[in-house]
């Protein structure tokens, strides 16, 4: 039996899914973010500082844990999607989809034929996947279009009708720039977008995830009815903890020490 998407079990049983983000290049990190309790573990290849070498140990890494390895690609290039599934990865986030078009070459991609044009070569998926993984892997693999521009959200009900697929997810710094222009807090009208395309994908039995600041804000997304959320991504953490460390310690005094001379 080819292993399981746990992600595909929790959407079916409405769980939350937690994600979390990786922008730094390290096979240790993701390791260590595997086992921390999330139930996924996204290699960033996009604005992430890595590429296709990077993210190999990456997913190799994150298949000694429990979570379920997924990747976010560059861009629509259904070669480099083809890749990053052989490598293993069991999700592709894929950015910029605005189109039912883009949602069609996107499926396309992540699923052999006769459901799509991916290449056979599983490399890494069969040894992840399991000696089945060819005759198993289109009803294992997600595929998974970012909403961000306002195009799909003018075309959100045509892109949430295309067959296969799995999940989408938002995008709101991208929607906010277009939408609001800035990144800033008060963000109208791409906050309004957001809950939007969630109703439609809601009302179509789409899951939905996205893009979060904080655990404070991931809640609140998953309370309005998100079911995959990424709190921050590894940097962000990384930066905060020290910073807080930082902080803590700015204002600690240093006690008197005796000074004992030596030779007396």
């Amino acid at each position: 039996m080819m292993r399981e998407n746990q992600l595909r079990t929790r959407l079916a049983t409405g769980e939350l899914i937690i994600n979390t983000w990786m922008a730094i290049a390290s096979s240790y990190a993701a390791e260590g973010l595997g086992h921390s309790g999330v139930h996924s573990v996204t290699v960033d290849l996009q604005h992430g500082m890595l590429d296709f070498s990077d993210a190999l140990p990456m997913l190799q890494a994150i298949s000694a844990t429990p979570a379920t390895p997924l990747v976010r690609v560059p861009d629509l290039d259904p070669m480099q999607i083809m890749r990053l599934l052989d490598a293993g990865a069991y999700g592709v986030i894929c950015p910029m989809i605005s189109t039912p078009d883009q949602a069609k070459a996107l499926v396309s991609a992540c699923r052999y034929p006769p459901k799509g044009t991916r290449s056979f070569g599983p490399a890494r998926g069969l040894l992840y996947g399991g000696p089945d993984y060819v005759a198993q892997a289109n009803d294992t693999v997600m595929a998974i279009p970012m909403i961000e521009t306002a195009e799909a959200i003018d075309r959100i009900d045509d892109i949430l009708s295309v067959d296969g697929i799995d999940m989408i997810y938002l995008g709101p710094n991208d929607l906010a720039f277009e939408l609001d222009g800035h990144v800033g807090p008060d963000r109208p009208k791409s906050e309004a977008a957001l809950l939007h395309v969630l109703k439609a994908a809601l009302a179509r039995g789409v899951p939905a995830g996205i893009f979060c600041s904080s655990a404070e804000e991931a809640r609140a997304r998953a309370e309005q009815g998100f079911q995959l959320v990424t709190p921050g991504n590894d940097f962000a953490h990384l930066t905060k903890s020290v910073r807080s460390a930082v902080e803590k310690l700015s204002d600690a005094v240093i006690a008197p020490q005796t000074v004992v001379a030596h030779g007396r």
